[in-house]
């Protein structure tokens, strides 16, 4: 059960446990405690040495890492478009949030070439700001399975990523570099699932609990301020500005009608000298000339004629009097001395 592979035959593994001689059939058996496949030693001591390196560097440091966002607005999966992880992180992602969004970034997770897709498909998912958290990751395997996740270009690729990313590869006791880098390392796929999104159910709990929370602290701050101003309402300051307030309420009538009847007087004088510039401009008018009897010439063009001057023999004038227009034809012009 703890095996992370199926022992096959002609299999070549190292195994530590106890021999045991059953003497009366002559028996050899032996007991394994522990069996790992041949060359495994060496991939864990390359590792050890790449982690080293990397922590170095400053890969891991824990105040480089960014927070997970509670509620994202899509979520981004890299990892093979055919293997059960993908499906049970969309699955459990359905099922907890169903209407999230989910930008899958297929990639093969294992053999030559596998690290260098991985770390490109982070690249694209940051160019193409595809989604606010990233699970990168894989179903489980040997060592040499999950290899492609020890590469140093997948964790460079997870450092320089802008997006959050969660780390999913594998089951609960295998680790590798892409998990340390990573700003959250999962057990396995389906719980990186859970840890990127909530269940839509407790937000809306949440969101229901929060608002109930306030209507009760609004309600009571409400009766805090009605009780205050009751106090206030009952007290003699309150009491004593109310008296104030009447007072200058009275004070303001007083000058308001003393304001009118300024005004009033302002304006019965202005009226009264209106009438007289009126009647001043009256007498000077050219109607007050007509009505004593005078008459007002204007030449062919409608022009007042001021003199003689403007005049010669046989010109046709206008002749404007009190009650009404005639036409004269000038027979004679003479100017005065």
């Amino acid at each position: 059960m703890r095996l992370n592979f199926n022992p096959q035959d002609g299999m070549r593994v190292v195994l530590m446990g106890r021999a045991s001689l059953y003497e009366r059939d002559g028996t050899f058996q032996l007991y394994a405690n522990y069996l790992k496949k041949s060359g495994e030693g060496e991939l864990f001591a390359k590792f050890l040495a790449l982690k080293a390196e990397l922590e170095q560097k400053g890969y891991f440091a824990q105040e480089r890492k960014r927070p997970i966002p509670f509620l994202p607005k899509r979520v981004g999966v890299v990892t093979s478009e055919t293997g059960a992880a993908v499906q049970d992180i969309v699955n459990i992602i359905r099922r907890r949030f169903p209407r999230m969004p989910i930008v899958l970034a297929p990639v093969r997770v294992q053999g030559q070439g596998a690290s260098a897709e991985i770390a490109r498909a982070i690249q694209l998912m940051n160019e193409a700001n595809a989604a606010d958290v990233l699970i990168v990751g894989r179903g489980g395997g040997s060592m040499e399975d999950l290899w492609a996740f020890n590469e140093p270009e997948v964790a460079e690729a997870i450092v320089q990523s802008r997006i959050p990313v969660i780390s999913a590869v594998g089951h609960e006791t295998d680790f590798t570099i892409a998990d340390f880098a990573a700003d959250l390392r999962a057990p396995t796929p389906s719980a990186a699932a859970e840890l990127a999104v909530p269940e839509m159910s407790a937000c809306y709990d949440a969101v229901s609990s929060l608002s109930e929370r306030m209507r009760r602290a609004l309600t009571a701050s409400l009766e805090r301020m009605r009780s205050n101003v009751k106090l206030f309402a009952s007290s003699s300051a309150f009491r004593l500005l109310e008296r104030r307030v009447q007072s200058e309420r009275q004070t303001l009538d007083i000058m308001g009608e003393r304001a009118l009847r300024a005004a009033k007087e302002r304006l019965k004088s202005e009226r009264t000298a209106l009438r007289t510039q009126s009647a001043k401009l009256t007498a000077l008018g050219p109607g007050a000339v007509l009505e004593r009897g005078y008459a007002i010439l204007t030449d062919s063009a409608g022009n007042t004629v001021t003199g003689v001057s403007k005049l010669k023999p046989k010109d046709i004038v206008g002749v404007r009097m009190r009650d009404g227009t005639a036409e004269a034809t000038i027979e004679r012009v003479e100017p005065n001395a």
